[in-house]
């Protein structure tokens, strides 16, 4: 798939590229990013070039995994978000916030814009969310985004080579107010 670019009230969602590599890298310095995310740790400019010369146009083309940085009006990296496709109508959202830019409801709003993206063009059924237990900013921008938080999986994420519990969570196009492609069937209450 071609490279989409994104647009919400305050946010610029594209593709990164060879000009975005220093941003990501200063961005990703952050003891935070590196905690609670799966990038390396210390995380060296060759980890940036990497990510953004090869890792996230292999995953456009392949259509398996779909990386927008998240941009303020003026070019400022503000964060990075990214869909990985799991399954047939199944994807997964990840993202993080520069440290500048946390709190303001700039990654809630680049999750929502994504996820109509997502439900409306790829599309996707059901878009999954999971963050290392204990990773409350992750959490409170899920929730705030509309995700179902649907319980505790344990040892289900591999942090640096150590297993880890993680919070998991959902968001559909009926959360969104969008058709599905596929029928769903809830279970019975």
């Amino acid at each position: 798939m071609e490279p989409v670019t994104l647009t919400t009230e305050r946010l610029l969602l594209r593709t990164v590229g060879p000009r975005d590599a220093d941003a990501v890298y200063a961005a990703a310095q952050d003891p935070e990013i590196q905690r609670w995310t799966t990038i390396p740790s210390p995380y060296r400019p060759e980890h940036a070039r990497g990510f953004t010369d090869q890792i996230v146009p292999e995953g456009w083309a392949s259509g398996s995994v779909f990386t927008f940085g998240v941009f303020l009006p003026a070019g400022e990296l503000a964060g990075m978000l990214g869909l990985t496709m799991r399954s047939l109508g199944e994807g997964e959202i990840g993202f993080w916030a520069a440290k500048e830019h946390r709190g303001r409801g700039l990654v809630t709003e680049a999750v929502l814009a994504a996820a109509r993206w997502a439900f409306t063009e790829v599309p996707l059924d059901r878009v999954e969310w999971r963050a290392e237990v204990g990773n409350h900013a992750s959490r409170a921008v899920a929730e705030r985004a509309g995700f179902t938080i649907e319980g505790t999986l344990r040892s289900a994420l591999n942090n640096k080579g150590v297993r880890r519990d993680c919070w998991v969570g959902s968001l559909l196009p009926s959360d969104l107010g969008l058709p599905s492609a596929a029928p769903y069937l809830p279970a019975p209450r």
